[in-house]
């Protein structure tokens, strides 16, 4: 009889951090060229991505329920599990929240956002690479960094946003528009500064 191959969290791991990359990708490009005629066609892309990574972590969580022997802590699989599945849900949120207050033109500071997600969803991907060998990885601590300061650019970039909002801009109702977009925006790379925190702790439990 030939033997069932195990479930891969590690290989769970990496995939739903593709799909945020993904995710990201598409967050960009629905606000680079926006046009707000489509942008409903693009959040119904979103919300079947965010759909994915849910299916993806309700079969994890099956399969962790009659794990014998997990590679790492239950409590640690599920807790990457629910950080990487928020991650998906904040950049669900975040374009649901343009749609919702009928933006009609989309600001440099979001895109600069976007980039800055872009580029930590990546650094989180190549940290999840290495994490199903981190105890011999030479790579990991870098990529963690990494992500890291994406997070941090991202306070500051919030910080200087919201400053200019109050100071320039006249209008209360677009004001607290924009502050709310650049606060979910910003959720976005907390989620993801979030994850790979997990991973350290992770990292300094097991070495």
């Amino acid at each position: 009889m030939a033997k069932i191959k195990g479930y891969n969290y590690f290989d769970y791991f990496c995939t739903t951090a593709d799909k945020i990359c993904v995710a990201a990708n598409l967050l960009e490009s629905a606000l680079v060229g926006f046009d707000k005629a489509s942008f409903k066609d693009k959040m119904a892309e979103m919300h079947a991505l965010e759909n994915e990574a849910d299916s993806a972590k309700h079969e994890m969580t099956k399969s962790l329920m009659h794990e014998f022997l997990p590679p790492i802590e239950r409590e640690d699989i599920i807790e990457l599990g629910t950080t990487l599945d928020d991650i998906m849900d904040a950049l669900d949120d975040a374009m649901r929240c343009i749609y919702i207050y009928d933006v009609s033109e989309i600001r440099e500071g979001a895109l600069k956002f976007c980039r800055l997600i872009c580029q930590c969803a990546v650094a989180l991907k190549e940290t999840t690479e290495e994490f199903r060998n981190f105890k011999s990885s030479k790579l990991i601590k870098e990529k963690l960094v990494a992500v890291n300061t994406f997070e941090s650019d991202g306070d500051a970039l919030h910080a200087e946003l919201v400053h200019e909002l109050f100071v320039d801009e006249p209008d209360t109702r677009k004001l607290l528009i924009w502050k709310n977009i650049y606060e979910d925006l910003e959720g976005c790379l907390d989620d993801c500064e979030d994850a790979a925190d997990i991973i350290e702790s992770v990292i300094m439990k097991n070495t």
